[in-house]
């Protein structure tokens, strides 16, 4: 069975929730070990496309799921690989005790995901700019030829 070309925005919404809500809890807390939530999840969706946080939220939709705003998966795919960076990021310094750089890659990626959640998708603007230059690129040596 083929992979849908979208995913609906409110299992996205649920997904930048859950790495804001759980970034803050941490910074709260201080139990580092929670962010352990939204990178696993986040692995499982790069790595087998299943993000058990997302699966989860589809159980509380109501909608037939074409019903609803969607979100281009390649994008998404593109933005939950950014994501399990910065988690990474963020929990591998936590753990070595590296204090600046857990709290810059956290940081990060829970402006990333609150901005995303306002509207403005940083990733996909990255996204289109990475493909802009290749295609530029690519543009340009087929000129030279």
């Amino acid at each position: 069975m083929s992979q849908p070309l979208s995913i609906p925005r409110p299992l996205v919404r649920t997904n930048q929730w859950t790495i804001v809500l759980t970034v803050a809890a941490v910074w709260i807390t201080g139990f580092h070990h929670l962010l352990l939530i939204p990178l696993l999840a986040g692995l499982g969706g790069v790595l087998f496309n299943f993000n058990p946080v997302m699966r989860l939220a589809k159980q509380f939709l109501k909608k037939p799921m074409n019903s609803y705003i969607p979100e281009d998966r390649s994008d998404q795919r593109f933005n939950q690989t950014l994501a399990v960076f910065f988690l990474t990021g963020g929990y591998l310094s936590f753990i070595l005790g590296w204090t600046i750089a857990a709290y810059a890659f956290t940081i990060m990626v829970v402006t990333a995901a609150s901005v995303a959640i306002m509207g403005f998708c940083v990733g996909c603007f990255i996204r289109f700019q990475w493909k802009q230059w290749q295609y530029r690129r690519t543009k340009e040596s087929k000129s030279f030829s």
